[in-house]
């Protein structure tokens, strides 16, 4: 295997914080590697410094000779000005330099230097190139080729970035959470892109079905150093268990090696020959290997919830509509005791308006939402709360509780309580600024649970949680005494955690679908393929159709009719264009992006019938 990148003894710190110490590692040609941590480890840190844009303290990372790497930030940046199809030519392949110099060139309408650029478009066969990109970003769902990146939301800006690094053909793709901001169509195309290609790539994600599919390594940095894994992440899964387990056993066994070897210190006089002198070396080195942490436990979430009564909310006929757009029609639901839901459904149609009702946040247009006297929420939101920097971790906690009632009865102060949470106490008292995104979504989780609530409202809890967190929670939240709303695009955590699913279609249409969201989606692929093979049987045979032509013309308004389809055909491509447009930009109000989201899904619906109709009309004339 061809060597592309090696780390040898690579060591970074900040200040008396220590990420990685001596860690060593290499990526070869082909390989698709995720690098998986807990939140603070390092990941992205480590990503930035294989990518040269950050400093270390020791070690060295070299490359093969000519090595061109493609790095997807977390969060990217393109300078003001620049347009969507500009930023996705960045980078230092000769053929996309060659096309931003022509775009630039079009859109500054510089008429001496574009025959130069055209020529040399020809010669590097750039325009087939071209198309490619703007199918990629069609399929990322940006479609407004030149548009601004500075007026792009956060989340297009990702999805631009991530075309321009899937197009650039380097050698190495390093990817920063590349499935953030992706809806699951994204997702899957993402999957079947990087596993079918022969890219090589090192990744940090979150997304447990993606790493899965995608990765043929991983890499796990724990307590300071790496560890590697030949195989997916369920492989990662089974021999990381074993290795803990083993770690276990040699400790003990070493624990019990060092009680025997301070007894003989104990007893030895102070004259030693030289043979007890290396009888003393070894000891002195086992007391420093077991002077390191054993790996930290995983958090331990068994918060108490409080009790709550058979009543939890009931919705009689709640209809809500924003202008002529209806959000709920005519909705009615009781909810269970104990009973745990999944939320889905595009954009716009309807699934944050829900929660904020429940949450009275939002009033219904009609109809009432009942909720029962002993119902305590906790509401985990995707925006989080807004920590002050300058306040320490633990102040934070203590605002919120002193003490927590844990399930077995316990009593435990707020410091105990962060420890959980894999908040060392050197680390409470550190002001929050410190903290990575990860660890302030962590502490952030940590303030919702220890409310001891009984109904749980989750807003896209899965992201910049890390891998370990997750499955704790998914454990936790399958033995939870209580009830629970989750609104995700992340399978694993969706089929691990809820038992069925409300399925918001657009235009008030909500659907209750009892299964996990894989099986959902699987059905949803069947269903829609049951649909196109009941179409293409409903239309009558080749010969048949000859027939059905002899026998008949097309009538005087079957004529008109066939006429005029094809310009309303184009004329609704374009509004759909259009609009497909205006939802990428990011500008538009809530009510607005109902609007126009239901307005998309019936020019779609009106588009495939008139499609339909203009193919059986030319069957006949």
């Amino acid at each position: 295997m061809t060597s592309y990148l090696q780390a040898e003894n690579l060591t970074k710190s900040f200040g008396d914080l220590v990420l990685f110490e001596n860690i060593s590692f290499g990526i070869g040609k082909g390989q698709r590697i995720s690098l998986v941590a807990k939140n603070g480890a390092g990941k992205s840190t480590l990503l930035n410094i294989l990518a040269g844009r950050e400093d270390y303290q020791g070690g060295a990372v070299t490359t093969r000779r000519d090595l061109r790497a493609a790095y997807l930030e977390q969060d990217p940046a393109y300078p003001a000005g620049m347009t969507v199809l500009e930023a996705c030519f960045t980078s230092d392949n000769p053929t996309l330099t060659t096309i931003a110099a022509y775009e630039k060139a079009v859109a500054d309408e510089d008429t001496d230097r574009l025959p130069e650029l055209m020529a040399e478009m020809d010669r590097l066969g750039a325009w087939d190139y071209e198309q490619r990109a703007k199918q990629v970003l069609t399929r990322l769902k940006i479609t407004d080729f030149g548009k601004r990146c500075d007026h792009l939301s956060g989340g297009q800006l990702k999805r631009v970035a991530l075309a321009n690094v899937l197009i650039s053909e380097a050698d190495l793709l390093i990817l920063d959470e590349p499935t953030n901001h992706l809806d699951m169509d994204m997702t899957r195309w993402l999957e079947e892109y990087l596993a079918a290609g022969n890219c090589t790539v090192l990744m940090v994600t979150h997304d447990r079905y993606f790493l899965d599919a995608v990765s043929t390594a991983i890499l796990e940095i724990d307590n300071k150093q790496i560890y590697t894994y030949q195989g997916n992440y369920s492989y990662y899964l089974e021999k990381r268990s074993e290795r803990i387990a083993a770690g276990a056993a040699r400790r003990e066994s070493e624990m019990n090696l060092f009680r025997k070897e301070l007894d003989w210190m104990r007893r030895q006089p102070q004259a030693r020959a030289t043979k007890a002198k290396a009888r003393i070396e070894s000891f002195h080195e086992l007391e420093e290997r077991l002077r390191t942490p054993r790996a930290q436990s995983a958090v331990r979430l068994d918060v108490q919830a409080t009790r709550i009564g058979t009543k939890i909310f009931e919705a009689r006929n709640v209809s809500k509509s924003y202008g002529d757009i209806r959000i709920l029609n005519d909705f009615s639901y009781t909810f269970s005791r104990y009973e745990k839901m999944g939320i889905v459904g595009d954009n716009g149609s309807g699934k944050s308006t829900f929660i904020k009702m429940l949450m009275g946040e939002v009033a219904p247009d009609s109809g009432t939402i009942d909720i029962g006297e002993s119902v305590r929420f906790g509401y985990y939101s995707q925006a989080g709360l807004d920590f002050d920097g300058n306040m320490k971790v633990l102040d934070v906690v203590t605002r919120v509780a002193e003490h927590v009632q844990l399930g077995d009865g316990r009593n435990m102060s707020a410091s105990q309580f962060l420890q959980y949470f894999l908040f060392p106490p050197e680390v409470q008292h550190n002001f929050v600024a410190r903290l990575s995104g990860g660890e302030r979504r962590r502490l952030y989780l940590c303030t919702v649970l220890m409310t001891s609530p009984n109904f749980l409202v989750l807003d896209e809890p899965t992201n910049d949680l890390d891998i370990m967190t997750l499955g704790v929670l998914e454990e936790y939240l399958q033995g939870f005494k209580g009830c629970l709303i989750v609104v995700s695009h992340d399978r694993y955590f969706m089929d691990k955690v809820v038992d069925h699913l409300l399925i918001f279609k657009g235009g008030g249409d909500v659907k209750d679908f009892t299964g996990t969201y894989t099986e959902y989606l699987d059905w949803r692929v069947a269903y829609e393929e049951s649909l196109r093979t009941a179409a293409q049987e409903s239309k009558p045979e080749p010969a048949e159709r000859s027939r059905m032509s002899a026998v008949r013309k097309l009538t005087f308004n079957e004529k008109r009719e066939f006429e005029g389809l094809e310009a309303e055909i184009a004329a609704l491509e374009q509004e759909k264009t259009a609009l497909e447009a205006e939802l990428n930009s990011g500008s538009l109000a809530v009510d607005e992006l109902v609007s126009k989201s239901q307005r998309v899904s019936e020019l779609m619906e009106t588009i495939d019938a008139k499609t339909m109709r203009w193919l059986e009309l030319s069957e006949i004339g």
